[in-house]
């Protein structure tokens, strides 16, 4: 990915981008159902900058080569 500015965009119909700041197209989309805005009763974009904030710190290490690479093959992410 390049080195340019990223932004955190709320959309109209309530899902969360991010995407380069001169470009329209999304990266990473987010989109939080009615139940979970409830139960994060309205902080729900602060949740979605916490979690883009460390995907995109992640990213950076993967790329710098301090996190391993998973190997290919199914996952448990929990």
């Amino acid at each position: 990915m390049s080195t340019s500015f990223l932004e955190i965009v709320e959309l109209p119909d309530g899902r969360i981008e991010l995407r380069r700041a001169e470009d329209e197209g999304s990266l990473v989309t987010l989109d939080f159902s009615e139940d979970a805005k409830a139960f994060l009763q309205g902080q729900h974009v602060e949740v979605a900058k916490a979690m883009l904030s460390v995907g995109v710190q992640m990213a950076g290490k993967l790329v710098d080569g301090e996190l391993e690479r998973a190997d290919e093959g199914p996952r448990v992410l929990h």
